[in-house]
């Protein structure tokens, strides 16, 4: 690997983590490198491009590292990865792309990934998002997310992008069984006229099925994002979404909230937030000695990070 791939593997994998685990590492269209462990096994699947991930039952505080890399242009990568996570297990799941792209062409990535969770299993799953490169081709990321939760299981996703991503649509669909619970925190950055568009869409099938989706939005210039959200509650459910956003210069984002209450049982709540940075949060920071472009960075950080 040359230090273009290592510095993208460091920001959207934690590439010093990743000889603790199993890691499958893709790059322009290719794996790269790959590893199963004893506790999870990671095979390649025989009728698509992509992998199968089998995470074996009653595992704990393990990790398993699927990035995705691309340097090239006129690259469209396509990839399906599905996820297997036994009864009990209690695991870590870090994936993501990072784009370098030095051309006029596009490069595209599209990962559709597949969760698949057993009773009592719990899945924290981390996936960044990055674009970098001196050329004007696009850098495009389209990340598909399945979720199938059975009873009493637990995900948790973080979901990160900031900075250089030219357009992205990121989609999730969740259906939830009794007792489990899904917890969703989303943070975008979109500048000049980049854009960026969200959709998630939830089933609260089960009893006692909860979720929550918190999604931190910041958009500059003259960038575009649109968040929408579908939470349908068929039982006695919670959910709970909320969109925050600061808006710079000339952009705009846009919140369309659904929210669908099938079982009388059900309480679900939307709540949405849009506004500029608060004059008196510059004013504080400016007065510690920071200029006006550096107490916005920090602002915008802390409310992406926090």
């Amino acid at each position: 690997m040359n230090k273009i791939d290592k510095s993208l593997l460091e920001q959207v994998s934690d590439l010093h983590k990743i000889s603790l685990g199993a890691f499958n590492i893709r790059k322009n269209g290719e794996v790269l490198d790959r590893k199963s462990t004893k506790e999870i096994e990671i095979v390649k699947k025989k009728d698509k491009s992509g992998i199968d991930i089998f995470i074996k039952k009653d595992v704990k505080n393990k990790a398993v590292h699927i990035p995705v890399i691309i340097t090239v242009g006129g690259l469209n990568d396509l990839v399906y990865n599905d996820f297997y996570v036994g009864e009990n297990a209690d695991v870590t799941i870090v994936a993501g792309c990072g784009i370098h792209n030095d051309t006029n062409e596009t490069s595209t990535h599209n990962g559709i990934h597949s969760f698949h969770l057993a009773k009592n299993s719990r899945v924290r799953y981390i996936e960044r998002h990055i674009g970098e490169g001196k050329g004007e081709g696009g850098k495009i990321l389209n990340p598909v997310t399945k979720i199938y939760q059975k009873e009493n299981s637990f995900m948790k996703i973080e979901t990160l992008q900031l900075g250089g991503v030219t357009s992205s649509v990121r989609k999730t669909f969740a259906n939830l069984g009794d007792n489990a619970v899904l917890n969703i925190q989303e943070n975008i950055l979109t500048e000049f006229d980049q854009t960026a568009k969200t959709l998630f869409k939830v089933n609260l099938k089960g009893k006692n099925s909860r979720v929550e989706v918190v999604s931190h939005s910041v958009a500059k210039n003259t960038s575009y994002q649109e968040f929408k959200s579908d939470v349908i509650g068929e039982n006695e459910c919670f959910g709970h979404v909320e969109c925050d956003g600061i808006l710079l210069d000339n952009a705009r984002i846009v919140s369309t909230p659904m929210i669908d209450a099938k079982d009388s049982n059900s309480s679900l709540v939307h709540e949405a937030a849009i506004g500029k940075i608060a004059g008196d949060e510059l004013i504080k920071l400016m007065t510690l000695g920071l200029s006006q472009e550096e107490a916005e960075k920090l602002i915008i950080k802390g409310f992406l990070m926090g």
